[in-house]
């Protein structure tokens, strides 16, 4: 139901003029002004459901290809997909595998976090991490990027 909800207003964002607050108007012609976005995607999603796994990825590119800023913060099962042969071996249904979609995120500057506690539990390593320019997380940068994603900004 939440999932729903969220993807109903995802499917909004694509299709109608945004007032929000926070970020920086944008005018797309024959379009009102949009404000830009703060989002903090968040996953626990692993190989074990190749589509569930791939959406944090896939909804964060089209959020920043839409000129929205955001940041990603893996926990769980998702850790595992910092591994470069995992990610690549994991392909959504319908999508490109997940790798490719982490390569075009570090392209674009995205910021990914790892639970460190997730990931030393799983094996994942800074190595691990590199592959995609993410780093460690913990309890204490996920407040923050909510807190981030939450903040209006006046300008």
């Amino acid at each position: 139901m939440v999932r729903r909800m969220f993807l109903s207003r995802l499917a909004r964002l694509a299709g109608a003029p945004l007032v929000v607050a926070g970020g920086s108007s944008e005018v797309v012609q024959g379009q009102t002004p949009r404000k830009s976005l703060k989002v903090m995607m968040k996953s626990a999603w692993g190989s074990d459901d190749p589509t569930k796994a791939g959406f944090p990825f896939l909804h964060g590119l089209a959020l920043v290809e839409a000129g929205h800023e955001v940041q990603i913060f893996l926990l769980g099962e998702a850790v595992s997909l910092m591994r470069k042969t995992l990610a690549n071996a994991v392909t959504p249904v319908g999508w490109p595998p997940v790798g490719e979609t982490l390569d075009k995120l570090v392209a674009k500057h995205v910021p990914i976090y790892a639970c460190g506690a997730c990931s030393r539990a799983r094996g994942v390593t800074e190595a691990d991490l590199n592959n995609y320019a993410a780093k460690f997380g913990n309890p204490t940068i996920f407040v923050s990027l909510v807190e981030w994603a939450d903040r209006v900004i006046t300008e």
